[in-house]
């Protein structure tokens, strides 16, 4: 069985680095979102639940799990594979680390790498209704599988065990991201970046943000000017701020912002937007659009909403405004949100957020 210092000596610092700058990468991923992994001897080492990629270096964030033991469950649909403890050697993960809620997708995977990532380029192309024709005159001459939408976890690995084919090396998840994998890291790297040029398009230009307009609209509420300014290009461009309105376009929206987004209505104020959601008895909301102007965030807003909030933009941008759109439903959103693993991430990103202020 493979251990930290043998791993020390092959791919796991190379695998280390590669996720650190990917993790980076705010167009590769957002916040605790995407994970990386390695298949040494019979176990797969797998970025844990709720670390960041871009720690990689510089924290322990990998736990190991146990392969063989682990596939046979995803096989026999038992739902101890829905989150892989069961399978995590303890004697190589004194940290106590969880394995990703994504570990079933790497194991999947027959090759000693895999790199999974929230790429908004693919994004963008995955939440169109006509995804997998788009996605397949771009990445020609290339084995790749499309996979609709399932929730993470079991129904995702079982939807990817039904698809993908001997030799896939690529696959795009509908609503969610990317995945690649090779033999070593150099080479899923190569690939990595071989397929976000593929589907890369440009981002439609947003006009500025009216910040004078926002700070008078968050006056004696508890919304702020977002850390990221990228973050308003998705109120200011008016195409982006109605697909937007339209509903959740990927998983992470719901987990670190909510189900939708709220779209403040003409002559609406932050203090109004929040005192309406609370006559509904709901939460005020994390983010509010305001069309043309730009976005507020709440003022307690942690640094997965904040990577989400810019996301928003940076996957609408790309979004041909004509495109017809497949939204998460309210059942899809109502599974995430009532997801022990999701509700275990947000956790440790709520704690993070915390030391980082």
């Amino acid at each position: 069985m493979a251990n930290r210092q043998d791993l020390d000596s092959s791919e796991f610092e190379p695998l280390k680095n590669l996720s650190a700058r990917v993790g980076a990468d705010p167009l590769l991923v957002q916040a605790a979102g995407g994970n990386t992994s390695l298949k040494e001897n019979g176990t797969l080492w797998i970025k844990a639940s709720g670390t960041w990629l871009m720690n990689a270096e510089r924290d322990e964030i990998f736990v190991p799990v146990r392969l063989a033991p682990l596939l046979q469950a995803v096989t026999d649909i038992d739902p101890a594979a829905e989150k892989a403890e069961a399978f995590v050697v303890a004697e190589l993960n004194p940290g106590g680390l969880r394995p990703s809620i994504e570990t079933t997708v790497h194991a999947l995977m027959p090759q000693r790498v895999v790199v999974h990532v929230h790429c908004v380029e693919t994004i963008s192309l995955a939440v169109q209704a006509n995804a997998e024709a788009v996605i397949g005159e771009r990445l020609k001459g290339l084995d790749w599988t499309f996979v609709p939408y399932c929730r993470p976890g079991l129904p995702l690995a079982r939807a990817i065990a039904e698809r993908r084919r001997p030799g896939t090396d690529i696959l795009v998840l509908g609503n969610h991201g990317l995945v690649v994998a090779a033999e070593t890291v150099a080479e899923a790297e190569t690939l990595l970046g071989r397929v976000c040029g593929l589907l890369a398009r440009t981002p439609r230009k947003a006009p500025a943000a009216d910040t004078d307009a926002l700070l008078r609209l968050a006056a004696g509420s508890d919304y702020r000017l977002p850390a990221q300014p990228e973050a308003h290009a998705a109120a200011t461009d008016l195409a982006s701020c109605r697909m937007a309105a339209a509903g959740t376009l990927y998983p992470d929206h719901v987990i670190f912002l909510g189900e939708g987004s709220v779209i403040a209505a003409p002559g609406d104020t932050a203090v109004a937007v929040a005192a309406k959601a609370s006559a509904e008895s709901r939460a005020a909301p994390v983010e509010i659009l305001f069309p043309g102007k730009g976005v507020l965030v709440r003022r307690d807003a942690n640094a997965g909403a904040e990577a989400l909030a810019r996301c928003l933009a940076d996957v609408t941008a790309r979004i041909d405004g004509q495109a017809a759109l497949r939204y998460l439903s309210a059942q899809d959103a109502h599974q995430l949100i009532n997801w022990d693993a999701e509700k275990y991430r947000q956790e440790l990103t709520r704690r993070m957020g915390a030391a980082l202020q």
